[in-house]
């Protein structure tokens, strides 16, 4: 019998790497990303403890590559999860910043989201089954300078999350759909950013990729739309976006200076 499949975008690090490594026993996955090598080598290694993978490299800031990993997804007639995990961020004053690369993030957390979730959805739905898993942050409810589009894409990730569920809720569809909003993580993304973690933020607040995904596996098992790992992180969602807006901006302004 065949195994439900999951597509996890962002697959050859990270949180997008460690939700393969929790979902191998009772997935077969597809695994998305640009480093095709990479992930031929996740997926020899996968393969010989008896999982069944699938690698397709794709640029999903490009629409070719949002058209492929799409169409793959509207043909798998066992897709049972897309992980929409692809993701970057950028530092520096948005005047500053490369514009190029501020399109890129969100072709990548915008219209790459939109796109995939779109094609699972229309597979997912008439079998009434299914599931679709965001990932964006708790940047999505804390602004800060130096960040604006990481920020501002991750917010929509989250409107958008909460608005299919309301769609799906509406339809009486068992299709579910979360926003996973982690706060910092081990991963390669800070790497890439060429930031200092320890000048980032202290050790309390850092979580591990295994944390992270198996919060939001648990909350997916329990059907909530919102999943933030972490205690700190749940504290912080709850009082930050409540706080009038000028004590929110002293706040945020205090902490980026730091």
């Amino acid at each position: 019998m065949a195994k439900p499949v999951a597509l996890i975008t962002g697959a050859s690090s990270g949180i997008g790497l460690e939700f393969a490594q929790q979902l191998k026993q009772d997935f077969d996955l597809i695994l998305v990303a640009r480093r095709l090598d990479r992930l031929q080598t996740i997926a020899a290694e996968l393969t010989a403890e008896g999982v069944g993978v699938e690698v397709l490299q794709a640029d999903l800031t490009t629409e070719s590559g949002m058209q492929a990993v799409a169409e793959r997804l509207r043909l798998e007639p066992d897709l049972a999860l897309l992980v929409n995990n692809a993701g970057f961020g950028t530092g520096g004053p948005f005047w500053q910043a490369s514009l190029a690369e501020q399109e890129a993030m969100h072709q990548l957390h915008v219209m790459a989201t939109l796109k995939l979730t779109h094609a699972a959805l229309a597979n997912m739905v008439p079998r009434g089954d299914g599931a679709v898993i965001n990932v964006a942050s708790v940047a999505a409810f804390a602004c800060r300078a130096g960040s604006v589009c990481y920020g501002a894409t991750k917010a929509w990730m989250t409107y958008f999350s909460e608005g299919l569920a309301l769609d799906l809720r509406a339809a009486g569809s068992r299709v579910q759909v979360q926003a996973l909003c982690p706060g910092f993580t081990y991963s390669e993304f800070h790497d890439v950013l060429g930031m200092d973690r320890t000048k980032v933020a202290g050790k309390a607040l850092w979580l591990t990729a295994e944390e992270v995904v198996r919060e939001s596996l648990a909350g997916l098992s329990r059907r909530q739309v919102f999943v933030v790992p972490g205690w700190r992180y749940k504290l912080i969602v709850a009082i930050l976006p409540r706080l009038p807006l000028s004590w929110r901006m002293a706040l945020m302004s205090a902490r980026t200076r730091k």
